[in-house]
């Protein structure tokens, strides 16, 4: 694992980010610091697991955000491409940019993985929960999408 990160470890401080949203718009996780935050990692727009992950946030997202949460979904997709997914699927929360994968290292999201026989280093599907004082209170990698937001609505308790 050449390229691996280290995986962050609930009750640490989140590490803050400064990430362009499908718009361009510079979006910072301590912007949200008061309330508190769902980040979730994808591989790749339009992929069948991300698409299925993504829309299921859409279709939950009223739930958290009345219980107070802000979903932050981010790849290594290119702006262009996250704003095609964000309009192709009516995804109505931010998704982020992060075309050198620095925030993914920073958060763990990032390591070996083996996709269709094949390995190589890649985004690692991750969520982090983190509270309004931006430490990391719910961490999960190697997310399996299907069901995934039903099951952090369980745990969370919405």
């Amino acid at each position: 694992m050449i390229n691996s990160s280290e995986e962050l470890e609930t009750g640490q401080a989140a590490p803050d980010f400064a990430l362009p949203d499908a718009t361009g718009t510079v979006r910072r996780l301590s912007d949200h610091r008061g309330g508190p935050v769902i980040v979730y990692f994808y591989p790749a727009a339009f992929t069948p697991g991300c698409t299925t992950e993504a829309c299921d946030f859409r279709e939950n997202l009223a739930s958290f955000q009345s219980a107070g949460y802000t979903v932050l979904g981010i790849s290594p997709d290119p702006v262009s491409r996250i704003a095609e997914f964000a309009e192709a699927e009516q995804l109505a929360f931010p998704l982020l940019s992060d075309e050198d994968a620095q925030v993914a290292r920073a958060w763990g999201a990032w390591g070996q993985k083996t996709v269709a026989g094949r390995t190589f280093d890649g985004l690692i599907r991750s969520t982090a929960v983190v509270d309004d004082e931006g430490r990391v209170a719910v961490l999960e990698y190697n997310v399996d999408p299907n069901g995934h937001v039903g099951r952090l609505r369980e745990q969370l308790g919405l």
